[in-house]
């Protein structure tokens, strides 16, 4: 079975498991954007730790959920975003002006809305949590 977008289908199974209250799931997709998103979860306190499991194949990633996601997803399609236009998408995506944020994938690689502000660059809308 193929996917058509694997970081979409990550993301949800995340959500899904985390409403039902598990604590630990594995992934069976690993890459490095995924690992990148899980990354930004992990450090802005959305996700405890991860850990790859190679496998001989692809390899999988096992995450330990905390229950802080309300809502995860992907923006589709993906827009581009310049540094003005980041509210427009906030407003949009997300439930309240600081609450979550978007991930977004720059020429200087992934990384928040806040940090990409900070940084002064536009890019690509991957994702939004909060």
């Amino acid at each position: 079975m193929s996917l058509n977008d694997p970081l979409a289908n990550a993301l949800s199974h995340i959500m899904i498991e985390d409403k039902k209250g598990k604590k630990v799931i594995t992934l069976k997709n690993n890459s490095k954007i995924i690992r990148e998103v899980l990354t930004l979860l992990r450090e802005n306190k959305y996700l405890g730790d991860f850990k790859i499991i190679e496998d001989g194949k692809a390899g999988t990633i096992e995450v330990n959920l905390i229950g802080a996601i309300n809502k995860t997803g992907v923006v589709k399609p993906r827009y581009s975003v310049k540094l003005d236009g980041y509210e427009k998408f906030e407003k949009r995506f997300l439930l309240a002006y600081g609450f979550g944020f978007l991930i977004v994938s720059t020429n200087q690689g992934i990384m928040t809305q806040e940090k990409a502000i900070e940084m002064k660059l536009g890019g690509r809308l991957l994702a939004y949590v909060y």
